[in-house]
């Protein structure tokens, strides 16, 4: 529990709270205060910066409503792990957070042949029931959660094990086994989370998360991968550019 040094200009027409909530800004864009570092509480901030409680309290409420800081029931104010940002783009989850240097980490949960549902069976053009593939993995980056990840892909497509998909992304699995994506369709959304979804991703229930749903096709148009995705909505963003016509 932590708090940096604080200097207040008391004549400054700059409202207290503003320069408290400046400098804890400073301190968290420099690494001072780094993700996932907790503040002290706003008793103790009020007395090291000789101001009122409600002060403090405004201030730590500017740098929440800019997503800097996030307060947890049982643990406190913390600083915000840096959001990803993922460009629209025929790319793994796994591909673009390597690319940015963020390190991501893989738990594998589910693996192996299971039965497609009606959704999966639509999309990979299979009937209902077909045998598939089906992974379940968490991925996190800095120690925390991030996504969800549910991928059917057709019977026989990849020899992998879950060992190898707890180290290497799936797009990138599919390319070295010689599977050339091409083209996917894509929808994104938002919806809450459920029990499950939020205790693995460390949320709580009903929490907004945002959704994905991908099928990717190769150069012979065949579907080679149904993907249902969801991702912490503190830590995640999608982005692309628009272009007039």
């Amino acid at each position: 529990m932590r708090g940096p040094t604080v200097t207040l200009d008391r004549g400054s027409p700059v409202p207290l709270y503003f320069q408290v909530a400046q400098q804890l800004e400073a301190a968290i864009r420099s690494g001072e205060l780094p993700p996932g570092a907790r503040l002290d509480n706003e008793l103790d901030l009020a007395a090291r910066y000789r101001l009122s409680r409600p002060t403090v309290r405004q201030a730590i409420q500017h740098l929440v409503d800019k997503g800097l800081l996030v307060r947890k029931r049982g643990v406190g104010t913390q600083v915000v792990q840096s959001q990803v940002r993922r460009p629209i783009e025929l790319t793994s989850l796994h591909d673009d957070l390597a690319a940015a240097g963020a390190e991501p980490r893989t738990r594998v949960l589910e693996f192996g042949p299971a039965p497609a549902g009606e959704e999966a069976a639509e999309r990979l053009g299979v009937p209902a029931g077909t045998e598939v593939l089906r992974l379940r993995r968490l991925r996190l980056t800095g120690g925390e959660p991030l996504a969800l990840l549910t991928n059917v892909l057709p019977a026989g497509l990849l020899d992998v094990t879950a060992e190898h998909l707890a180290e290497h992304g799936l797009y990138e699995t599919l390319r070295s086994a010689g599977v050339n994506l091409r083209i996917a369709h894509q929808t994104i959304g938002a919806r809450a989370a459920t029990a499950a979804e939020a205790r693995l991703l460390d949320e709580r229930r009903g929490t907004p998360l945002l959704t994905m749903t991908r099928t990717a096709f190769d150069d012979n148009g065949s579907a080679v991968e149904y993907g249902d995705h969801v991702y912490r909505a503190d830590r995640y963003s999608f982005s692309h550019t628009l272009v007039g016509r």
